[in-house]
């Protein structure tokens, strides 16, 4: 008995959905480079100085993200990228905060 055409595009749409979600799940090289690339910006602009505990918190999740990765535990490196780029920023913000106040 040859697949009618309901059962043939439930399995079409069921292999679309695999390639879908195989598709996220692939590495974060994105979020792992805007990571990296926030830390560099806040340490050039005194994060170390002015908020070296967000930026040390930054460099930790950005470690982590990176142990993550070789795992290929894609999903948790891409969570741990994004955090480093968020407190990153926030190192930023607070450093540039500092240097506004200072005469």
């Amino acid at each position: 008995m040859l697949p009618g055409p309901i059962q043939r595009l439930g399995t079409a749409a069921l292999l679309g959905a695999l390639l879908l979600v195989a598709g996220c799940a692939g590495p974060p090289v994105q979020e792992m480079s805007d990571a990296r690339q926030a830390i560099s910006v806040a340490r050039d602009a005194g994060a170390a100085e002015h908020a070296a505990g967000e930026l040390s918190a930054a460099v930790e999740h950005l470690e982590s993200a990176e142990r993550y990765l070789n795992q290929r535990r894609y999903e948790n490196a891409r969570r741990d990228a994004l955090q480093a780029k968020e407190e990153a920023l926030n190192a930023l913000h607070r450093s540039e905060s500092s240097d506004e106040e200072t005469p």
